[in-house]
């Protein structure tokens, strides 16, 4: 009777997997060209109330792999024609460009263009500020002079960092600039490639070697280095309204909350850093495709469990929606775009334990143009969203044996309603005044570009002399969090904030507060006896398990005899047991100094709260 049971259970198993497999929808035959641009706009579906126009396509713009906002509203475009059909190569007998697109009356679509430059190679990023624009352009970080701001480059390129890897695996190379709320310029790199970066000149021996990793540099003190590691491709990341850094990558898990200094899960290999022996996971507590298939089946189709789940492991470009024109539901939802399944996705970022947890949500838009291929979304001005669309049918590798289209490209604007035009605008010529008002702006975008502005302003001398105390009183009185926050990396930006001032925030009532004062703290090396027996205190006391995973980030920028006196309070919370992402922070702080003290280590072991950490100093210990 068992056995009788056993084989039906069987047999309605292999029927349930074969009906999947006839359901699963067969690839779409591309047909052989494109439709019109505007015709690809309106196949986009989306919610009542909103509207797609087609702001740019082909022949004004092609190939577009990356986008960015000037201070006066102008959309920034890295066009990547480059990109060639086999699946290691470059073609070096093209030229990338950067091209300017302006919409002077504000009806949805460009009516001014300009070419800023028509040299590059390899060109996967561009982001304009101090004083000219940066791109990336394997193997290097370029910064292009336009110190005037006229449109025209002052000078050829000047290489800021060389070393990244040429793009043998082309959706693999370094790419993503963005500024980040501390004032670091942030980009992205993936794992098939390894690059060995630092200043022109550099030995080898003093480079930093990364893949798949999430980096940053500094624009005036020159300092590079790699904020964490893992994941697989990553191809877009932003910052939510508390300045918490979020990843979008491919297979493996598509959302990573990115905690400075940690070692996420690889789709393959091993870390460069020995003995950390166990990696953290993805945030999202989903899949966007059915796991139990392989993740190279959604070529052959996509099935009804994988188009239920949200589409595909293949995902690009990701974006925080904080502008003003969106209904409020939609603020701050976290939305990347998902190549196999033709769509934008959404997911809700939540609280949870140190860290944060993202929930699945409704899909966004969706199309039926198979050529849809984009990369990048981002908000502007007015609040509307702009999409980026290669416009091609393969995939970034197997797919592309007919051939890259260089031809094709288009950028789509959505948006709910008609936003209302602002008219002209250049924030560059505000006073100092009115872009710390600026600050309180509903839409993210404005305080993202006052804030660098006045960034500028300070490197360059030119901040009033009123400023600096303007924004320490918009911090006191600040009517939310988020907008302290805008004021703390402004103070941060603009100098206002001395080691003294950062020590006394440490006691700060907001988390958020006490989470960004520990990393300008450790960021500076500015961790004196008194600031680290501070650490020690509040390690020991602090009731936010979000502040505790701070002082675990911090740990790898304490010198290694420093590290106990923060990471032994820290494994004393025993309600943090279960939280793996701490234990694993605590441990990659803590490693370097069990090695080099294995007795207090050793007595470690029955102190600690937390079994995570226990089983792996005990395992450490043994292999040394």
């Amino acid at each position: 009777m068992k056995t009788t049971v056993l084989r039906s259970a069987a047999l309605a198993a292999a029927m349930m997997l074969l009906l999947a497999v006839l359901a699963a929808e067969p690839p779409k035959k591309a047909p052989a060209k494109p439709l019109a641009p505007a015709d690809a706009a309106k196949l986009l579906q989306l919610p009542d109330g909103f509207r797609a126009t087609l702001f740019a396509g082909e022949p004004d713009v092609a190939q577009p792999i990356g986008i960015t906002f000037d201070d006066r509203g102008r959309l920034w475009v890295a066009e990547c024609h480059t990109y060639d059909d086999n699946k290691i190569n470059f073609n070096m007998n093209q030229y990338d460009r950067i091209v300017i697109l302006e919409d002077t009356d504000g009806d949805g679509r460009f009516d001014k263009r300009k070419v800023f430059w028509d040299k590059a190679q390899k060109l996967t990023s561009v982001v304009v500020g101090f004083g000219g624009v940066w791109a990336l352009a394997a193997p290097d970080l370029l910064f292009i002079p336009d110190a005037n701001g006229d449109d025209i480059p002052d000078s050829p390129p000047q290489v800021i960092l060389d070393g990244w890897d040429g793009g043998k695996i082309r959706h693999n190379i370094v790419n993503g600039l963005k500024w980040g709320p501390d004032g670091w310029l942030y980009g992205r790199h993936g794992i098939q490639a390894t690059s060995v970066v630092g200043k022109p000149g550099t030995p080898v021996d003093q480079r930093t070697k990364l893949n798949c990793s999430v980096w940053r540099y500094h624009p005036t003190s020159q300092a590079f280095e790699v904020v964490a590691h893992g994941t697989t491709n990553p191809w877009g990341h932003d910052w939510d309204a508390h300045g918490q850094l979020f990843l979008i990558n491919t297979v493996i898990g598509h959302l990573w909350h990115i905690v400075p200094g940690a070692y996420y899960r690889r789709m393959y290999g091993e870390h460069f850093k020995t003995n950390t022996y166990q990696l953290m996971e993805q945030t999202a507590d989903h899949f966007h495709w059915d796991t139990g298939e392989k993740w190279g089946d959604v070529k052959k189709g996509v099935s009804p469990s994988t188009d239920q789940a949200g589409g595909g492991h293949a995902h690009s470009g990701l974006m925080i929606y904080q502008g003003d024109n969106w209904p409020e539901k939609y603020r701050d939802l976290l939305f990347t775009i998902n190549l196999h399944g033709l769509r934008i996705n959404s997911d809700r970022l939540e609280r949870h334990r140190s860290g944060y947890v993202a929930k699945h949500g409704p899909d966004f838009a969706k199309t039926t143009d198979v050529w849809f291929r984009a990369v990048e979304l981002d908000y502007g001005p007015d609040g509307g969203v702009y999409i980026a669309d290669w416009s091609d049918i393969g995939e970034c590798h197997e797919n592309d044996a007919d051939g890259v289209h260089r031809e094709t490209g288009r950028i789509y604007k959505i948006t709910h309603g008609m936003p209302k035009f602002a008219g002209a605008l250049n924030l560059a010529k505000l006073s100092d005044a009115d872009l710390v008002k600026l600050l309180t702006h509903r839409n993210e975008w404005f305080p993202r570009h006052a804030q660098r502005l006045l960034q500028e302003r300070a490197v360059a001398g030119k901040l009033a002399a009123t400023t600096r105390l303007a924004l320490q009183k918009f911090f006191e009185q600040a009517p939310s969090e988020p907008h302290k926050l805008r004021a703390l990396w402004s103070m941060r930006v603009t100098g206002a904030l001395d080691a003294s001032a950062l020590e006394k925030l440490l006691a700060h009532p907001s988390e958020h507060v006490r989470w960004w004062t520990i990393q300008f703290l450790a960021d500076d090396k500015a961790v004196t006896p008194a600031v680290l027996a501070k650490f020690g205190a509040l390690a020991r006391d602090e009731k936010s398990a979000f502040v505790r995973l701070a002082l675990a980030s911090a740990l790898q920028k304490l010198p290694v005899p420093d590290r106990w006196a923060v990471a032994e309070p820290l494994l004393a919370h025993a309600e943090d047991a279960a939280d793996t992402n701490l234990s694993l922070m605590i441990w990659y702080g803590l490693e370097p100094a069990v090695a080099v003290d294995k007795a207090r280590a050793a007595q470690l072991i029955a102190k600690s709260q937390l079994p995570e950490v226990r089983k792996l100093i005990t395992r450490r210990l043994t292999a040394l």
